[in-house]
């Protein structure tokens, strides 16, 4: 029952899901100019509308829905365009191939300009390879092209439609996710704290939810702040506004805490009683994030706090009780770990009480100026593209070797007897990244879902032999292909080639000989494609990963100085700390993703990869550090920082300027120093004796609590940075 019960789950969040809403609206647009086409004797007509539709809906991507807007005229006026271009200049085969590759290359180049451009500059390539497929359509080229633009606005008529009926429907799915994966993160970081566990792989699991959640906040960001207009959604979507900010202080915090786990594990090991209820304290709280994800906008659904307050007594009270048998430094340790849950948990009950149906004052909300300096604004000056003009850039590589690679396969699907050269453009245009990785990947599950949907297809043609159902259900593969080709490639690609079964059936008396081309086709183009990105102008994360290294080491050292300048001045905490933050964490994220596609790169081609892992690694844990600091000066009122601390974190940062010249230069490198002051500034917190705390006041004891957390951060990002300085002095990046 409990399968069923899950499946059913699955296939309701499925059909709720903005990717199944996108496929329906795509299978839609395409559907209905066609159906009208057909019942008015314009079939022409209708299927170039409907191709027009199906070639511009790329670039319908979840963001701030003006930018949808741009991006879908943009992209239609792109295949407008293109299909004028190549039907205007089409020859002979061997005179249209270097009009092929600078078209190719100019289109793929557009890609500069960041992710949606790249979408497309996607629209582009598909309806330059689909065009092939479309040379004697009885009308004049103008004519056919103009068609096309005018299903690129048909498909973005019936998206502001679609938006309009159903406006938050972006904004709860990404909200509902960040919770879902916020709560997994937590629950990791739970596990974390047994030294019993394998701690490898719960912190890469750790590290891809944290590039997870990176993507998912920089997605609300975009909705939330770029969509907010004063009309009846502001209130709703201020509201998320400041739900999200709790979600993203929810995630420093857990990144924070504990800041080093080799310590909690030593305290841990000797204590293991506190382990399990440390854990029940965390993994209930990650409990009340799923449950509020699922509850969605109905309070009443909302978690109690009922089995959160018990777990929070018996914390407590077992660290209470074994004062006697803890010295200072563990005893502190402890609390500190324990008043971070209870900031978490404060976070949960905020989230809970702006879901509910509360009105909130304007000094409530954030203030939209300020709120827009949290996104990233994409640099579309088209000196970009000068700029980028050179084998440096990762882009202008791709372009190039796109191109190549298209003008080869145009050139083998002519001269061999393929049915038609575009089927294996179509396939390279597709299966070809910027990155090997990416690449291999989807040149595989094309294949094996070539060959599978092939497979399913051919047998429901033998046995179905009904033209009707063949539409219905060439129609509903091809929705479910779209729904999935973000998620799952290898099930795109089968439904993909089912709807391609299913609509030559109706066309072609012989089947066999078309699903014979389609697998002949997709292991063609997936070859050249895998042989383009291995051997033509290759890029590989070796040589670009120093600099995703330097920019995290500069991110951090950057909130670091944030961090110092708030603990010495104190006061309202600054835009610039939040945006420092964020640069912090988007940085780290940035660098692991690029370790996962290094480590997807072929053995060879693996350059120092133990090495650069344990960077990543230890950038993450002074990242961690810094969190921790972070959190606590946020949310304790904290004592005047004192000389030794400004004298800490300024030879922590010139660690880290020194790993950055190290990186460019080994010649630069200072030999560090023993740094000898440093660890004898630490107060001695095991010497002083519990017993007597009971009778301190509780100044004293949140003295205590600050300068024990704070000169164990600042000891750990100390240590941290030297051992990456002395990593970087070996490692060989370039």
């Amino acid at each position: 029952m409990e399968f069923i019960s899950n499946n059913l789950k699955e296939t309701k969040q499925f059909l709720n899901s903005i990717s199944f809403s996108r496929a329906v609206r795509v299978g839609i647009a395409v559907t209905i100019p066609v159906l009208l086409g057909m019942q008015f004797g314009y079939t022409e007509i209708g299927f170039a509308i409907s191709f027009g539709a199906f070639w511009s809906s790329p670039s319908d991507i979840s963001g701030s829905f003006s930018h949808k807007i741009i991006s879908i005229s943009i992209a239609s006026a792109l295949v407008m365009i293109v299909s004028f271009i190549k039907g205007f200049f089409y020859f002979d085969y061997w005179l249209f191939l270097p009009i092929l590759g600078l078209l190719t290359f100019a289109i793929a180049f557009i890609s500069i300009y960041g992710f949606r451009a790249s979408l497309i500059s996607f629209s582009g390539l598909m309806a330059l390879a689909l065009s092939f497929s479309q040379n004697k359509v009885g009308m004049e080229i103008y004519q056919y092209a103009l068609l096309l633009g005018l299903g690129g606005i048909w498909y973005l008529l019936l998206t502001i439609i679609w938006h309009r009926i159903n406006p938050k429907a972006e904004t709860e799915e990404f909200l509902a996710e960040t919770f879902e994966l916020t709560a997994e993160f937590l629950e990791v970081r739970g596990k974390l704290i047994d030294p019993n566990e394998d701690r490898y792989s719960l912190l890469s699991k750790l590290q891809n939810l944290q590039s997870k959640l990176t993507e998912n906040h920089n997605n609300l960001r975009e909705i939330l702040i770029l969509s907010r207009k004063n009309s009846g959604l502001s209130n709703y979507q201020d509201k998320r506004l400041l739900v999200f900010a709790q979600l993203v202080d929810m995630l420093e915090m857990a990144i924070a805490n504990p800041g080093s786990y080799n310590r909690m594990a030593e305290l841990f090991k000797n204590y293991p009683k506190y382990i399990e209820k440390f854990q029940d304290l965390i993994f209930e709280m990650s409990l009340q994030l799923r449950l509020i994800s699922i509850a969605g906008n109905d309070p009443k659904k909302f978690p109690g706090k009922n089995n959160v307050n018990q777990c929070f007594e018996d914390t407590r009270a077992e660290i209470n009780n074994a004062q006697l048998t803890l010295n200072y430094g563990e005893f502190l340790m402890l609390q500190n770990l324990l008043e971070y849950q209870e900031k978490q948990f404060d976070k949960i009950k905020r989230i809970k009480w702006l879901l509910g149906d509360r009105d909130l004052t304007r000094n409530d909300f954030i203030d939209p100026k300020v709120a827009k300096r949290f996104v990233a604004l994409q640099d579309y000056d088209p000196m970009l593209l000068l700029r980028n003009f050179s084998f440096k850039s990762t882009i202008f590589r791709h372009s190039i070797r796109l191109a190549v690679t298209v003008m080869l396969g145009y050139v083998l699907g002519s001269i061999f007897t393929f049915q038609n050269p575009f089927s294996i453009i179509l396939i390279i245009t597709v299966i070809m990244r910027p990155n090997y990785g990416l690449t291999r990947s989807r040149a595989k599950d094309r294949i094996i879902g070539t060959f599978i949907g092939a497979g399913i297809g051919f047998g429901m043609v033998i046995l179905i032999q009904n033209m009707y159902v063949f539409g219905a259900m060439g129609i509903v593969s091809l929705i479910i292909a779209i729904s999935f080709i973000q998620k799952n490639y290898r099930a795109s690609a089968t439904f993909i080639t089912l709807s391609v079964v299913f609509i030559y059936a109706i066309l072609s008396p012989d089947i066999l000989e078309v699903i014979q081309f389609r697998i002949l086709d997709t292991i063609v183009g997936a070859a050249l494609s895998y042989a383009a990105m291995r051997w033509l102008w290759p890029t590989w994360e070796f040589v670009e990963i120093k600099e995703n290294i330097q920019n995290s080491i500069r991110a951090n050292r950057i909130f670091l100085r944030k961090i110092s300048d708030f603990y010495k001045e104190k006061g309202k905490l600054p835009t610039s700390y939040n945006i420092a933050r964020k640069h912090a964490f988007l940085e780290t994220s940035n660098l692991n993703s690029a370790f996962q596609r290094m480590a997807q790169e072929p053995k060879s081609k693996q350059r120092e990869l133990d090495s650069n892992y344990e960077m990543v690694v230890l950038n993450h844990s002074f990242l961690a550090s810094l969190a921790s600091v972070s959190t606590y000066i946020q949310h304790h009122k904290t004592s005047d920082a004192s000389e030794q601390f400004g004298i800490a974190t300024n030879r922590i940062m010139q660690n880290l300027e020194k790993i950055l010249l190290c990186l460019n230069d080994k010649q630069a490198l200072i030999t560090p120093t023993n740094q000898p002051h440093f660890e004898d500034q630490l107060p001695d917190f095991a010497a002083l004796e519990i017993r007597d705390l009971p009778a301190a006041d509780k100044a004293t004891l949140r003295e205590s609590q600050e300068i024990h957390l704070v000169w164990e951060q600042l000891k750990w990002m100390f240590s941290t940075s030297k051992k990456m300085l002395k990593l970087a002095s070996k490692m060989t990046l370039n």
